[in-house]
C-alpha cells in the first residue's frame, strides 16, 4: 500500500512537472502588492503594483511570478494577480502549434478584404485590439478576431512598436492627392491615371502620419475633383505645419525618363524640399531630380510651409509597374515621414 502511494505521488509530480502554464500577462487585482527582488517574502522590498495595472510575465516560480517593469525586473505574489494565460503547453508535445497574434497599436487601422491597399477598407480597428494571424506573406498578415475577418498591412503592426514620434507628434499636415474627379492627371503607360496613384500614396502617407501622433488633413477624400484654389485655402485656414502635394510625371515622347524631384516655390520652404527629398531617394534609390523652384499654384499661393512631389514617371512602363506595387508606396511613403521628421527636429 506504501509502495502504491508512492507511485501515485510519484506519477503526480511527473504530471505537474510536464505540464506548464505560460502567461502572458499578469494582472494585477490589489492595491500597494509589494514587488520584491527574488520569489519570496525574505527577499528586499523594491515598489509597489496597483490594481488594474498589467506586466509582462518573464517566469513563473511556485507562487510567485517575475515580471517586467519599466525599469528591471522584480517579483510578486499570484495571491492578487491573475495570469492571462495563452495556452497549456506539454513539454512532451512539441508537436501543438502555437497560435500566433498581433495586438493594434494604433487607433484607426486599417483592416481590408484582401492583401493589397486596391481592396476596400472594411473596418477600422481600434487600438489593443487582439487578432489572431490566419496566415501571412511578406506584406501582409491574414488575421481574424470577434466578428472581423481581414487582411492589415505588416509594417503598420510591426513598424510602429517604438511609439510616437516626437518631431510629428501634434503637428498639423495636410495631404494633397493630386488632380481627382473630371481631373485625371497624366495618363501612364500601361493606362493608369495619375490622379489613382496621387490617391493611393495619400491614403498610405496619412496611415503612416497619424499612426506616429501627427493631425493629417486630407484636400480630397476620395475620388473628386478639387480645384487648386480650394486646396490652398484648406492649407491657409488650418493651423498647417506642412502641405504636401503628391503628384506623379509623365513625358510619353521620352518613355525613357526616370527620377523624383521635390518643388518649393518661397526660399523659406527650401529647406522642407531638401529634407523630403533627400530621404525619399534614400529609401527608394530612385533617380535623383533634386529639390527645386517650380512655380506651382498650390504651392505658389500657399502661406504654409508647402512643397509639391513628383514622385516618379508612369509614363516608363517599367516605373509605373514599381509605383503600383504596395512594396515602393511604402518606400515612397517612408521617405516622405523620414523627411518631414528630421525639417521638424531642426525646425523647432
Amino acid at each position: 500500500m506504501h509502495i502504491l502511494k508512492m507511485i501515485l505521488l510519484s506519477c503526480s509530480i511527473l504530471l505537474t512537472l510536464l505540464t506548464t502554464v505560460h502567461a502572458d500577462e499578469a494582472i494585477i487585482n490589489g492595491n500597494q502588492l509589494n514587488v520584491r527582488t527574488g520569489p519570496g517574502t525574505d527577499y528586499q522590498k523594491i515598489g509597489s503594483v496597483n490594481t488594474g495595472e498589467a506586466y509582462p510575465v518573464i517566469q513563473q516560480q511556485g507562487e510567485w511570478v517575475e515580471i517586467q517593469l519599466t525599469d528591471g525586473t522584480g517579483w510578486i505574489t499570484t495571491e492578487f494577480v491573475t495570469l492571462k494565460q495563452d495556452k497549456k503547453t506539454n513539454t512532451n508535445d512539441s508537436s501543438k502549434e502555437t497560435v500566433k497574434t498581433i495586438t493594434i497599436s494604433y487607433d484607426n487601422t486599417q483592416i481590408r478584404n484582401g492583401p493589397s491597399t486596391d481592396y476596400e477598407i472594411i473596418h477600422f480597428a481600434k487600438k489593443g485590439t487582439v487578432f489572431k494571424v490566419v496566415s501571412e506573406n511578406t506584406e501582409w498578415y491574414e488575421i481574424s478576431g470577434k466578428d472581423i475577418k481581414g487582411f492589415v498591412f505588416k509594417q503598420l503592426i510591426d513598424r510602429h512598436n517604438s511609439g510616437i514620434n516626437d518631431n510629428l507628434n501634434n503637428k498639423t499636415i495636410v495631404i494633397d492627392a493630386g488632380h481627382g474627379g473630371k481631373d485625371t492627371g497624366a495618363i501612364g503607360a500601361t493606362g493608369i491615371h495619375e490622379k489613382n496613384l496621387t490617391y493611393k500614396t495619400a491614403l498610405e502617407l496619412q496611415q503612416e502620419l497619424s499612426t506616429l501622433g501627427a493631425n493629417v488633413i486630407l484636400t480630397r477624400e476620395k475620388d473628386d475633383y478639387i480645384s487648386l484654389a480650394s486646396r490652398t485655402s484648406l492649407a491657409n485656414i488650418a493651423n498647417t505645419d506642412a502641405f504636401v502635394s503628391i503628384h506623379y510625371n509623365s513625358v510619353p515622347e521620352l518613355p525613357d525618363v526616370t527620377g523624383i524631384g521635390t518643388y518649393y516655390y518661397d526660399d523659406r520652404n527650401k529647406s522642407l524640399a531638401n529634407y523630403i527629398q533627400k530621404e525619399v531617394i534614400k529609401e527608394t534609390q530612385a533617380n535623383d531630380r533634386g529639390a527645386a523652384f517650380e512655380d506651382f499654384q498650390v504651392i505658389r499661393q500657399n502661406f504654409k510651409p508647402a512643397v509639391l512631389v513628383e514622385l516618379g514617371f508612369i509614363s516608363n512602363h517599367e516605373k509605373e509597374q514599381l509605383l503600383r506595387t504596395d512594396w515602393y508606396q511604402k518606400q515612397l511613403v517612408n521617405g516622405i515621414v523620414a523627411g518631414l521628421t528630421k525639417y521638424f527636429s531642426h525646425e523647432q
